[in-house]
């Protein structure tokens, strides 16, 4: 996923960098020097050691390929980097650098600066998040009487509106993301607990201490430590495969609706974009795959995630660690799959005509169930629906409208005179509760952009 070469595909450069070695060095270094001016505050470390130990916290004075050779060696990145800190600070202050670290465990740095890297990453996503979704109320209501096709088994079914399809996204894009901000959250919370759990290191100060590290950090404070209880990341990751996969619906239907023979919408269209290194008739739906193919791995990272929560003890042995690798993974597709929902929203290319076009396809017998409905009233909905079964396969059978097959049928005509008949053969009379569908859907999706969704509880 950090691949200059196909890294782009399936990320964007903000959440890339976000990732990126560096960044996260500067997360778990922003986490030790907010420690020193903790325990300082609470008076467990000299204030004048404060100073040392934050201008070491730079993490352009380390070289990244030797604590990865050294984390390899040791089992994770925070030892080497707690020791590479303290000859840092030494440097400056060998009386400081006594206390670099102190108290602390390498997981309440690794976590800690996972829940911030958690907390960053879901901004990125949401602003994204919110493009896609005001895009697609703006098209809904633009096309909330654009009749068109609904499909079934990916057969027509009824008519429908785009708009109500549009606005189908746009409620499923908001649901997804009160979701996950929710989840981050409630996983933007500290970890601190020394060896075990207890904070046995700093006496009965230990809270004290994680009160002032919490708000030092803009993190709410949890009752307790939770090395082996992952319930948090496994809710964030959760949401992330619940977003990607929400991305990837909408990313099918779009790459159905742009086929040669349906041509309902297109994708944005850009110099090069969609283009074939072969067939230069071609526009294919170059976005959507990029998102189905998010849509197709972010289950695995999820699973992944899953399986790591049955954690041995106070701390685990290897569950914690397949989180280093699967929940960035899934912060870089989910940047990737919104990013493109966004784009495709934004530019997209509707055909009002082939809609239409593609309703009458059928030659009416895209109405069968509302004529079906109106003789049901008459005869019965079992009877009803057997003579409009036979009058709809007869009609294929001889390639004619089942409009004119009707008018051949005396039992329908009696039921439902021709003047009836030619107004239930119009699409947009039968559309039930569309109109309201689309009002509801639209105002709730606004109101949630609105809502406190992303404020953290403090405890």
């Amino acid at each position: 996923m950090q691949s200059v070469l196909l890294g782009p595909l399936f990320a964007t450069r903000e959440m890339s960098l976000l990732h990126a070695d560096q960044a996260m060095l500067g997360r778990m270094l922003e986490v030790e020097a907010a420690l020193a001016y903790a325990e300082a505050t609470i008076g467990i470390i000299p204030r004048n050691t404060v100073g040392p130990i934050a201008s070491a916290c730079d993490p352009n004075r380390y070289d990244t390929a030797e604590l990865g050779k050294a984390a390899a060696v040791a089992g994770n990145l925070a030892i080497p980097l707690v020791k590479a800190l303290t000859a840092e600070v030494a440097k400056r202050n060998s009386e400081a650098a006594r206390y670099v670290h102190w108290g602390a465990t390498s997981q309440d740095i690794i976590d800690t600066a996972t829940v911030i890297a958690i907390g960053k990453a879901t901004k990125l996503l949401d602003r994204d998040l919110k493009r896609a979704i005001k895009r697609f109320l703006e098209l809904a209501h633009r096309h909330r009487n654009t009749p068109m096709a609904a499909r079934t088994w990916l057969q027509q079914a009824i008519p429908m509106t785009f708009g109500l399809k549009l606005s189908r996204w746009a409620a499923l894009l908001s649901r997804v993301r009160i979701s996950l901000l929710k989840s981050a959250a409630e996983a933007s919370v500290l970890q601190f607990g020394g060896a075990a759990g207890t904070l046995a290191s700093l006496g009965k100060n230990g809270r004290k201490v994680a009160k002032c590290l919490a708000d030092r950090l803009d993190l709410s404070l949890p009752e307790l430590p939770w090395h082996a209880e992952r319930d948090r990341i496994a809710n964030v990751a959760t949401s992330l495969g619940i977003v990607i996969g929400a991305t990837g619906k909408i990313a099918r239907d779009i790459s159905l609706m742009m086929q040669t023979e349906i041509g309902e919408a297109l994708e944005p269209s850009a110099p090069g974009r969609g283009t074939s290194s072969t067939m230069p008739q071609k526009r294919n739906p170059t976005a959507s795959a990029q998102i189905l193919a998010a849509a197709t791995i972010a289950p695995n990272l999820v699973a992944t995630i899953l399986a790591s929560m049955p954690q041995e003890h106070e701390r685990a042995t290897s569950g914690w660690q397949t989180e280093w690798i699967a929940l960035p993974q899934l912060f870089l597709l989910a940047s990737g799959a919104i990013a493109r929902t966004a784009e495709i929203a934004e530019g997209l290319e509707v055909d009002t005509n082939r809609m239409r076009q593609n309703l009458d396809f059928s030659h009416g017998l895209i109405m069968a169930e509302a004529i079906q409905m109106a003789l049901a009233k008459k005869v019965g909905k079992l009877k009803a629906h057997d003579l409009i079964e036979f009058a709809s396969k007869r009609a294929l059978k001889e390639k004619r409208d089942l409009f004119s097959i009707i008018l051949e049928i005396p039992e329908i005509i009696k039921a439902v005179p021709e003047k009836q008949l030619k107004t239930l053969f119009n699409p947009l009379s039968y559309l039930g509760n569309t109109e309201e569908f689309i009002e509801r859907a639209s105002k709730k999706a606004r109101q949630s952009l609105e809502g406190p969704f992303s404020k953290k509880r403090k405890s």
